[in-house]
């Protein structure tokens, strides 16, 4: 038996829903070898599911997205980082109410990059989501020794609203070491920069941008690409209409077009890092999930990521989930052969969310009944 499932946002951690899930396995079948291996898909919660899997944790002092110090924590093994986004330039980080979609910065990010090279990473696994930013990755640029001027030769505002007065771009200070790390964009966005398809369009209001904010941030991030072109060649307006470019407020494109990443889905590069692979070989079932089984897990989430997985290799797959919007031909077509909905048991949604742990332990047993006995 594997437990690989995500997190349920606002209730439980993927390292308490593998323990809540075995808990519940255990209670019908007592002695029943349970392996866990909790996911993420390059989002909130992938520098816990890599420590989870063996990887030690640092922490590190940087600069938060509203400009204030913040600690913020990478995971490292065998000289393989990964990197979370969210932990230095987050959503969680913001004040509860307070958005600044104009000036929140990715700096932080670019520090923590820093802090995985100067401990000896050669692979970066770079998960990016959750981002409170909509910068195109200037910041984090900034922080690793990129210089955006405006005309007087003076440093751009923080933010995406501050690229509006950009006018020279100066890569020539980059961090080196970038030339000789492996860095793998993860993210399970596939977004242009810019575009009604775009960072600030699709994700911009949900970090307190309003229409005349989205449509100043998409106007900034499309000068950025510009003045990057006229700094180093057309490869940079091509790479803003790349898949990933407009993922966590355009941190991608950062990545991308001054740092050499390479773009993979974010479950497919979290699942090798962690070694779901052998794992799965050892599976005669796999139990995943997050908190809601929605359009959104079809498309690169990490519940879709494991079934088709878990798939390839022929064994069966079932979910457990908070709340389950899906046909059950939906979950078919993703590899799931039934999802267990903890609001079939409590339909009250606060409910749901407070109890979550027991809920699920319950839903658990009805998987061991359902397949184990």
């Amino acid at each position: 038996m594997l437990v690989a499932a995500d997190k349920f946002k606002g209730s439980l951690t993927a390292v308490q829903v593998a323990e809540r899930v075995t808990a519940g396995l255990r209670h019908v079948v007592p002695d029943l070898r349970v392996e866990t291996l909790p996911v993420a898909d390059g989002g909130d919660g992938t520098v816990a599911a890599a420590v989870a899997a063996g990887f030690e944790r640092r922490e590190v002092r940087v600069t938060g997205p509203l400009g204030e110090p913040v600690t913020a924590a990478y995971a490292l093994r065998d000289g393989t980082a990964v990197v979370e986004m969210a932990e230095a330039s987050g959503l969680q980080l913001l004040p509860e109410g307070v958005f600044a979609p104009l000036t929140s910065t990715t700096y932080g990010s670019g520090e923590l990059l820093r802090a995985a090279l100067d401990a000896g990473a050669r692979s970066i696994v770079f998960g990016v989501g959750g981002s409170a930013t909509t910068d195109g990755g200037a910041g984090m640029l900034a922080a690793l020794g990129a210089r955006f001027l405006d005309a007087d030769g003076k440093p751009v505002g923080p933010g995406g609203g501050g690229l509006r007065n950009l006018a020279i771009a100066d890569l020539s200070g980059l961090d080196a070491r970038f030339s000789d790390v492996e860095l793998v964009l993860a993210s399970d966005v596939d977004n242009p920069l810019t575009g009604p398809k775009g960072a600030p369009a699709v994700y911009g209001p949900q970090k307190g941008a309003s229409p005349d904010d989205v449509a100043e941030l998409d106007a900034a991030l499309g000068h950025f690409a510009s003045v990057l072109a006229d700094a180093i060649g057309p490869r940079a307006t091509e790479l803003a209409a790349s898949p990933g470019a407009g993922a966590a407020g355009g941190i991608g494109y950062g990545a991308l077009v001054a740092l050499g990443a390479g773009f993979r889905p974010g479950i497919e590069v979290m699942l090798d890092v962690l070694g779901f692979g052998p794992a799965l070989d050892r599976a005669t079932l796999v139990i995943t999930g997050e908190g809601s089984l929605d359009e959104q897990t079809l498309h690169g989430k990490a519940p879709a990521g494991v079934a088709a997985a878990a798939r390839a290799a022929g064994i069966e797959v079932v979910a457990v989930c908070g709340r389950l919007v899906l046909q059950p031909e939906a979950l078919g077509r993703a590899g799931i052969r039934r999802a267990y909905p903890l609001t079939d048991l409590e339909p009250d949604t606060a409910k749901c969310i407070a109890e979550a742990g027991p809920l699920l332990e319950r839903q658990a047993a009805n998987i061991a009944r359902d397949f184990l006995s």
